[in-house]
């Protein structure tokens, strides 16, 4: 009888410790940019109340180099990505440690200010998940944008994933990071910064358990069409972008002849940097779901600006870009949400359907957001494209071929 007790006591209690530990919540920790927190409402102040803005109180304490228009608390993609998780029954605990214009870089080595201790941020706690958002442009090729630098990037991911996983103290200078001074100063370091001994404490909450992903940047519409140099309008209450009529103004400087070869690039970037380092879970594939979305017509790939050099509304499609044609728009972010929760979650994001809360919140039509939830969970290889019309009739003439010679 009493074995009998004690093994039913064991039993409720390995059933009670097992119901608690799936009731702990998944830790995950966004590091970024503007591209993660959204730039703009709706999206930059979405769900804010239900994640952590670990910025907030760097802002607080010393806003400069911030922007007026962009006041915390933040909630942006992480804050559409809990509100999905919410949705799926998924305990997801949400953190975003962001800056504007931040580089990998720029977060591991706190460059903006003494106050923003944003390498801090990562070490705070212990995380299940990281996902890291490099500068828009700073994962291409030298001389495909005004910030590419491939070397920093590589070199920063690694750094990251490192002091994520393993944590030791370390002491270094860039040039020893690059190899040589040359290559170091090839970044764009003075010789100064590259032989600066960088000193980098112990992370104490580091492990190698921590799945620490690459979130793919989309390419830039204003990278690749012709226009006029734009200044954010300060008078305005979002920063909205008008015509730089200053001795800086003047046709914009393009890197590109497509969105699509854009993003191709950025692509092998990031696909070689996880390839390279097995030691990151793997890439968010957010800049090849716009593209995606592009190729199939649903957003639009061209007419982002007129005669005059000034933005505008796209004739046709989605408009997956906000008006200065590099941060995303409601949708782009919306999309972008959706793909970081099907890579991380590891479910579908068409199941969370047409009556997605998120997409209501922010005034995305159940249409619009199931169409959006196709095309990420097409990219996620969870769902096959469906043909186009042309591309089936060839299709289904082919199969007829084959059926006659079947016959015979």
């Amino acid at each position: 009888m009493h074995r009998l007790l004690g093994l039913t006591l064991a039993a409720l209690l390995q059933v009670t410790t097992q119901a608690a530990h799936a009731a702990d919540p998944v830790k995950i920790l966004f590091v970024g940019n503007s591209y993660t927190f959204g730039r703009v409402d709706p999206v930059m102040s979405y769900n804010a109340a239900n994640v952590h803005d670990l910025t907030a109180g760097f802002w607080a304490a010393n806003p400069s180099g911030t922007n007026a228009w962009e006041p915390h608390p933040w909630g942006g993609v992480p804050g559409i990505f809990k509100k999905m998780t919410d949705e799926a029954g998924l305990n997801y605990d949400v953190s975003l440690s962001t800056r504007n214009a931040a580089s990998l870089r720029g977060q591991f080595l706190n460059t903006a200010n003494s106050t923003w201790d944003l390498r801090g941020n990562v070490a705070s706690q212990t995380w299940d998940k990281v996902v890291l958002q490099e500068q828009s442009d700073a994962a291409l090729p030298a001389g495909k944008g005004k910030n590419a630098n491939l070397a920093a990037f590589n070199a920063y991911a690694d750094k990251f994933e490192n002091f994520i996983h393993n944590g030791a103290a370390q002491s270094y200078t860039e040039t020893q990071l690059y190899g040589s001074l040359a290559a170091c100063m090839a970044t764009g370091l003075s010789q100064a910064s590259c032989n600066t001994v960088r000193n980098i404490p112990a992370n104490p909450n580091a492990s190698a358990a921590t799945q620490v992903y690459l979130e793919q940047t989309w390419a830039r519409p204003d990278m690749v069409e012709a226009h006029k140099i734009t200044t954010p309008d300060t008078s305005s209450p979002d920063g909205s972008p008008i015509v730089d009529t200053s001795s800086a103004g003047g046709a914009a400087t393009l890197y590109y002849g497509s969105l699509a070869a854009m993003t191709a690039d950025l692509h092998s970037s990031f696909y070689a940097k996880a390839t390279s380092n097995p030691s990151f879970a793997g890439v968010v594939p957010v800049g090849d779901a716009f593209q995606r979305a592009v190729d199939q017509g649903l957003a639009a790939g061209s007419g982002f600006y007129g005669a005059d050099g000034t933005w505008i509304t796209p004739a046709a499609g989605l408009d997956l870009w906000w008006k200065d044609r590099l941060h995303a728009s409601k949708y782009g972010s919306y999309l972008s949400a959706l793909t970081l929760f099907g890579s991380i979650t590891g479910l579908d994001p068409l199941s969370l359907g047409s009556a997605e809360q998120a997409a209501a919140d922010l005034g995305i039509s159940a249409d619009t957001a199931l169409a959006l939830q196709q095309i990420a969970s097409q990219q996620l290889g969870f769902t096959t494209p469906v043909p186009e019309p042309q591309t089936l009739a060839l299709l289904l003439a082919g199969l007829g071929v084959v059926a006659v010679r079947v016959r015979r």
